[in-house]
């Protein structure tokens, strides 16, 4: 199978798979959301590798300090933005914060610390690789645009990638994680979409920010 559009197909289809089987109310709670979850990401980075034509550029870094220093500088600014979207959020609309405390709900099952660092080494590195590294890239070469020019491909796998990753969400049937992914999942893609050299910082600051909002400092 050496087609990239039946391989990206199908890594999305089962990407979409897994998270129907972690998040839906028919599905959810059977097993250990966070154990889920790391099985999860195991998979999605098995299939980046297997996927992947060039493995070696997905682990290239360059100016490591640059890196580590805006993976930390955006995931600082997404905690802030998600912050001020709570209040307002909250002040605009009734569900809102009870959809936001049914997503903290899933903090269940393991002490704090494991779901830190599986956050912070296991899921967050894991989702950015495949979502960043494998997926948007592929769409930035084999999407087809009236244009044909380089930049109009880079914009459409941007826009697809943003809003994929929050459709295979939408299984929680919970809008405020919904939108979450889609907000989170745009800047990352925004910033990919920019300089795909980034993606170093970026997987830094997934990791980083989802043990943030989800551990150390729970919006």
């Amino acid at each position: 199978m050496k087609n990239p559009k039946i391989r990206l197909t199908i890594a999305i289809l089962t990407a979409a798979v897994l998270w129907f089987l972690m998040f839906s109310p028919w599905t959810a709670g059977k097993l250990n959301f966070w154990l889920e979850m790391s099985c999860a990401a195991v998979v999605l980075t098995t299939l980046t590798l297997a996927f992947t034509p060039d493995r070696k550029a997905l682990f290239h870094i360059e100016k490591p300090l640059m890196q580590v220093t805006a993976g930390f500088g955006i995931a600082l600014m997404l905690w802030g933005v998600f912050w001020v979207g709570d209040r307002l959020s909250s002040l605009m609309f009734d569900f809102a914060r009870p959809e936001v405390d049914a997503v903290y709900a899933m903090k269940t099952g393991l002490p704090s610390g494991v779901i830190a660092m599986l956050l912070l080494l296991v899921i967050g590195p894991a989702e950015e690789l495949f979502w960043r590294g494998y997926v948007q890239r592929m769409l930035e070469t084999i999407t087809k645009t009236k244009s044909g020019g380089r930049n109009h491909r880079r914009d459409w796998a941007f826009v697809l990638t943003s809003l994929v990753y929050a459709s295979v969400h939408i299984w929680s049937f919970n809008f405020m994680l919904v939108m979450a992914a889609l907000v989170a999942g745009a800047v990352w893609s925004f910033l990919y979409r920019l300089n795909p050299k980034l993606l170093p910082a970026l997987v830094i600051s997934h990791a980083l920010w989802d043990a943030l909002v989800f551990v150390i400092m729970p919006i």
